[in-house]
């Protein structure tokens, strides 16, 4: 990627809806230029996909609980299952598997504390598990989406 590159990014980041031809003239292209670029970068895999950022408050979700899981079990056929099972759990938002003391992370969107509970029953339920412990947010201090890009190749 080059400099043009991870501006083109940048400005997808910030708005995904801009038109090729407003970047184009932010990154001194041509739009045809400018749409094979864009082609490029999503061909390549470094643009996943486009999508629309919600409020969690709107859509009454607005409750951030990081889990930490710990297990006893480490084989492929416990892994598949774990991972398939917490796959299905709608308010999980990101998956992790970790190194250190906690074999998962797992941050969850919910109304409530009740809404979280549904949660963990449904997740002590797909798999055995030594140990469970959840965390509340309690404010957001930063939050993005944008991936830096001074490292980008």
């Amino acid at each position: 990627m080059n400099a043009v590159d991870r501006r083109i990014v940048d400005l997808l980041q910030q708005d995904a809806t801009q038109s090729i031809a407003d970047i184009a003239e932010r990154v001194h292209l041509s739009t045809a230029a400018c749409w094979r670029r864009v082609q490029k970068l999503k061909d390549d895999g470094v643009i996943r996909r486009h999508v629309a950022l919600c409020d969690p408050h709107k859509l009454n979700v607005g409750v951030t609980v990081f889990v930490m899981v710990r297990t006893s079990q480490h084989n492929p056929a416990w892994l598949e299952r774990f991972a398939s099972g917490v796959s299905q759990i709608a308010e999980v938002v990101e998956f992790y598997r970790m190194s250190g003391e906690i074999d998962y992370m797992l941050r969850v969107v919910v109304p409530d504390i009740q809404g979280y509970d549904r949660v963990y029953k449904k997740l002590i339920g797909i798999a055995e598990l030594a140990d469970v412990s959840s965390s509340f947010a309690m404010e957001q201090i930063k939050y993005t989406t944008a991936l830096p890009l001074d490292y980008a190749e």
